[in-house]
């Protein structure tokens, strides 16, 4: 089988990998990657017959919330650090077992979505996907994880 290459290399900075396919722009928002961004950036989808996305971010290392916040959306990522052309570190993120403040839940009567100073509290079980337990009024949120992040 001939091998192309569809995105050219980069120097330095991050690659992921193996993100649920149709995520990559879900992973751009959660870095704060949008319009007027002077980043360098490669977005590759629906790669191949797993159909997953790559993100390719020059010059940038990912921060553990960064991380925390992909492993929420596509718990099979694969984070690759690259230093002059070389892969120095592959890790595979890793679901914490709670999250604070990083996602806002869905119901509009939690006390989190009140005016109190109460940061959102989740409980994370992974089953067939990932499930967001609030601890304070008990809501689920599975599938649109993305569209409740902080």
């Amino acid at each position: 089988m001939k091998r192309e290459l569809r995105v050219r290399r980069i120097k330095n900075g991050t690659v992921i990998d193996h993100i649920a396919a149709g995520h990559a722009l879900n992973v751009l928002r959660i870095l704060g990657i949008a319009d007027g961004s002077t980043e360098v950036v490669s977005v590759v989808m629906n790669v191949s017959d797993q159909k997953k996305d790559i993100v390719k971010i020059e010059d940038w290392e990912l921060a553990p919330d960064e991380v925390d916040k992909i492993a929420l959306i596509s718990p099979d990522a694969i984070i690759n650090i690259i230093r002059d052309y070389e892969v120095v570190e592959k890790r595979k993120v890793v679901l914490p077992s709670q999250i604070v403040g990083v996602v806002r839940c869905m119901n509009p009567n939690c006390i989190t979505n009140t005016d109190e100073p109460v940061k959102p509290r989740f409980v994370i079980r992974r089953g067939e996907g990932v499930e967001l337990h609030c601890v304070y009024c008990g809501r689920v949120i599975t599938d649109q994880i993305a569209e409740f992040l902080i």
